[in-house]
């Protein structure tokens, strides 16, 4: 059946690797990426191995010096060992370092070691994926605050607390905005951050609905926010967006949830990646590449997973990586 499936489908071109992968290494990243998925990936990642792989949670050091500042629990309800040691502000605000620019230049330097050795093909570009500071601030600092440390917060965009925020959940402080007009005044942060990155440079942004034990934070009910939030962007950004990333839940292989992909507005320079590929589920896959190109014809796309894999199992790696090999056709 899958096969018949494949005859009818236009395969995407490219795969985008979301950002963490589960392996012990940055080299092993490299390494494996790039055998898995040959002329697949214009850009590959470092895979935030170690204490990165989980999102935001280790960036809980940059608050260390200000205790007063964080929730009583972590973002999976387990009490904050830094937590009571001082409840009331008594000094100013110091935001110590969050580590991603080190982290960076020490994979870089590995990336283009294996780039000279052939590893890595020429022209592939190294990616660095950063969450934006409404993640960081979101998860790790208590409301009262929120709006004081933001404009001290000096990092870049991986957008997954702004979705929440858009959607109105209540799991509070994560998903509660600082701010009147929330999306008005996300696209103004995102507009800055924008400008920040260097002529150059390639952006793109990852939107996300969490991936907190391997389960949404809510469910989209089809892709009108995330398009919402793509042609704001594109439109508002001073400069070009290379890729935009949406999300595709396992079980939507309807119509409905892929319709306001009509509304979106690229530039023909601008890619798109759809997290349609789930792990064991080649078919499925198929049925939602399938279901994308029907409901949006001459929609061009390549594919990724839903979010980052750093607490997948080795095993789901090994199957998402070889499906997204199968369903996706190389670059020129």
């Amino acid at each position: 059946m899958a096969s018949s499936i494949a005859t009818q489908l236009h395969a995407p071109t490219g795969v985008l690797l979301v950002g963490s992968v589960p392996l012990d290494s940055t080299a092993e990243v490299f390494r494996k990426a790039c055998a898995a998925l040959p002329h697949r990936l214009q850009r590959i990642p470092d895979g935030e191995t170690g204490k990165r792989n989980y999102f935001v949670v280790n960036q809980v050091q940059v608050f260390a010096a200000n205790p007063w500042l964080l929730p009583q629990r972590d973002p999976f309800g387990q009490p904050l060992a830094v937590y009571g040691r001082d409840t009331e502000p008594k000094n100013d605000i110091k935001l110590l370092p969050t580590g991603y620019d080190d982290a960076a230049l020490d994979s870089w330097l590995l990336f283009r070691a294996l780039r000279d050795q052939g590893v890595i093909p020429a022209g592939s570009r190294f990616q660095v994926s950063l969450p934006t500071p409404v993640n960081v601030i979101g998860t790790w600092v208590i409301p009262k605050y929120q709006a004081a440390v933001e404009p001290l917060s000096g990092h870049p965009w991986d957008a997954a607390v702004e979705f929440g925020m858009l959607e109105g959940v209540q799991v509070p402080p994560i998903f509660l905005p600082w701010f009147d007009n929330v999306m008005e005044s996300l696209m103004e942060r995102h507009k800055r951050l924008a400008a920040a990155v260097a002529p150059g440079v390639q952006l793109g942004f990852h939107f996300c609905y969490g991936d907190i034990m391997h389960r949404h934070y809510i469910e989209p009910r089809d892709t009108r926010l995330l398009v919402q939030m793509a042609n704001s962007i594109l439109a508002q950004t001073d400069r070009h967006v290379d890729w935009i990333h949406m999300p595709v839940p396992k079980d939507r292989t309807d119509e409905a949830y892929f319709a306001p992909l009509r509304d979106l507005r690229l530039s023909d320079d601008t890619e798109l990646f759809l997290g349609l590929v789930h792990a064991h589920d080649e078919r499925g896959t198929r049925a939602r590449i399938r279901v994308a190109q029907e409901t949006v014809p001459g929609l061009k796309f390549g594919v990724a997973t839903e979010c980052g894999m750093g607490r997948t199992p080795a095993d789901e790696l090994d199957s998402i990586l070889q499906i997204s090999a199968a369903v996706s056709a190389p670059y020129a």
